[in-house]
């Protein structure tokens, strides 16, 4: 394939040419501009006509450099200078610099860290375009987190609020069934979790991804010198995490196989001569034939040293191999052995247990504070084993962005997915000050830097946005389900399920949730001021409903409605929180969520 196309210049002087580029040129060009095309673009964008085996193709690219311009009619512009050559020299320079900006993904773009809820920024992503998908979701536990993130000195709750193994299942399912559709045919998918639902997540991914696609359960002990079997339990100690690993369908699947360096224990069993005059260690090896002394194997027989038998060389190889100094006879009569060097093995291949990595610990400096944080050198492995160079990398519970900081160091795309702007802007750091990366617009379109995009809007532009829009961003802002219903949802917009939730019985009329009795309604309102009348409904909401606490949203509240609010604590003992969309955007909300 080769494309031809008009060069524009402010050049004006010299005759119309047209230029034809090698095959190499024309993929490097379509795949900057495919990547620029669908992207929100200044009002300086431009559209340039491609032809492609007579087929023309518009796409939408900015006008990177001044005086210079790709295409076939660009808009509002002089008439162009055309340029003919088949060589790269004859380009102008200009023209090469585009060239080495292109991305290597003509699909989407990557060194990008979303702020959102990842199955909404899933669902944006086209089919089958991610080479390996790593996840670290919330597990479904008992813990509550208190942090302080070293950048900030910001207080806040981290907490996995999934306690119901069927809430955290139906949390999780549309979320892989999303990975699943984005990851490739030939590309790898990594959960990580632990003890607590660790056997329902496997059945889980079996319905998902497909039992046959299933390839490893690998174990990483992630405690050595202690673990939480204390004086007193009735357990046996949690001392490791479970990583499920599977393919994407394809059984060419890239797959790398990695070693670790022989114990002190295994090399003074195995390799326990040593070579004199040179030093090396090696171990003793067997020559007999493979399959044993069966004439019907076809091995060669004769006698080698005194010894007759079936050999694994023919007796020319093994003459060879004992004048190089190879083949080892103990003593007279013994069986012949081959010499095998420590220096030329390759060590233990890693297997499926992995107590070679150690946790994080309060000493180390990639420290940052966040709970659940794993060590870099846990994902560089992952990444090493199943990912190559240029292979783009998603993570869509990202966390502190251990697993990006991975993929930017060994030469990975990467996207990064996290509802938490504070863990957003976290990870954004930690790639500026570990990675030396810009996080610049422009340098991140030049292919040197990354952004960060959808922070949390400010209080003008969620006053604009549609009301079932603004319901679902206070709900979620604050860990809870939105309802499914936006119509007649009485005077109920969402729910959170704290830590702790029991069971209930479900009526047909129940829905994916209300399996749960123990949840917290919200109720939110996109006006200046949240009056006395809409806190008298939600509060026949929570009597109707059960309950002993709920949550209203609103960008302020009038004295009436917090008065009305304390009336109904004291008259019923029923709390009512009031929130206000500063609170959430500043992330000051955590202990009030307890």
């Amino acid at each position: 394939m080769r494309l031809r196309f008009r060069a524009s210049s402010t050049a004006r002087k010299t005759g119309p040419k047209t230029v034809i580029l090698s095959e190499a040129q024309s993929k490097d060009l379509l795949l900057l501009f495919a990547a620029l095309n669908g992207r929100g673009l200044s009002r300086a964008a431009r559209f340039y006509e491609w032809r492609e085996a007579g087929v023309s193709t518009p796409a939408k690219a900015n006008r990177i450099t001044d005086g210079f311009s790709l295409g076939g009619k660009p808009l509002g512009t002089p008439p162009r200078l055309k340029i003919e050559t088949t060589s790269a020299r004859a380009l102008p320079k200009r023209c090469k610099l585009l060239v080495q900006m292109a991305k290597p993904s003509s699909l989407l773009d990557t060194r990008v860290v979303y702020c959102g809820d990842n199955l909404e920024q899933l669902k944006k992503l086209p089919d089958a375009c991610i080479d390996l998908i790593y996840i670290d979701p919330p597990f479904n536990s008992n813990r509550t987190y208190e942090i302080f993130w070293g950048e900030t000195k910001e207080k806040r709750s981290f907490e996995d609020r999934h306690e119901s193994t069927r809430a955290y299942i139906e949390f999780m399912r549309p979320r892989c069934v999303e990975l699943s559709r984005v990851l490739k045919k030939t590309g790898s998918f990594y959960l990580h979790c632990d003890w607590h639902a660790s056997h329902y997540v496997k059945v889980m991914l079996d319905q998902i991804f497909g039992e046959k696609n299933f390839i490893n359960e690998i174990i990483w002990k992630r405690q050595s010198s202690h673990n939480d079997a204390k004086q007193g339990s009735k357990h046996l100690g949690r001392i490791h995490d479970t990583l499920f690993l599977y393919s994407g369908g394809d059984s060419e699947y890239y797959f790398k196989h990695l070693y670790r360096e022989y114990d002190e224990s295994y090399l003074g069993k195995f390799y326990k001569h040593v070579e004199p005059g040179t030093g090396r260690r090696y171990q003793l090896g067997d020559l007999g034939a493979p399959g044993g002394s069966s004439p019907s194997k076809g091995n060669p027989h004769y006698e080698f040293l005194g010894v007759t038998r079936y050999w694994r060389f023919s007796r020319e190889s093994m003459q060879d191999l004992y004048d190089q100094g190879l083949i080892v006879q103990t003593k007279p009569g013994a069986v012949p052995r081959f010499k095998r060097y420590l220096d030329e093995g390759q060590g233990v291949p890693i297997s499926c247990v992995w107590d070679d990595i150690k946790p994080i610990q309060s000493h180390d400096i990639e420290r940052l504070g966040y709970p659940t944080q794993k060590p870099l050198k846990l994902l560089e492995r992952i990444l090493e084993i199943s990912s190559k160079p240029n292979d783009i990398v998603l993570d869509a519970f990202c966390g502190c962005g251990t697993a990006l900081v991975a993929a930017q160091t060994l030469g990975r795309q990467w996207i990064g997915i996290d509802i938490s702007p504070t863990a957003c802007r976290v990870m954004a750091k930690r790639l500026r000050d570990v990675c030396k990366l810009r996080e610049d617009e422009n340098f991140w379109l030049h292919g040197k830097g990354f952004i960060v995009r959808d922070l949390p809007w400010t209080e003008k532009q969620l006053r604009a946005i549609p009301p079932f829009e603004f319901e679902n961003w206070a709900v979620i802002a604050l860990g809870g389900i939105p309802n499914k219903t936006q119509v007649g949802d009485m005077g109920i917009d969402g729910r959170i399920y704290p830590v702790g939730s029991e069971p209930a019985a479900a009526g047909k009329e129940a829905g994916e949730l209300d399996f749960m009795d123990d949840w917290y309604p919200i109720q939110v309102k996109q006006m200046d001021k949240v009056g006395r009348p809409d806190i008298d409904n939600f509060e026949a909401a929570m009597i109707r409903t059960k309950r002993k606490k709920g949550f209203v949203v609103g960008f302020d509240f009038s004295s009436d409605a917090m008065t009305e609010i304390s009336r109904f604590f004291r008259t019923e003992h029923i709390v009512i929180v009031a929130l206000t969309v500063r609170e959430i955007l500043d992330e000051t909300i955590a202990q009030r969520l307890v």
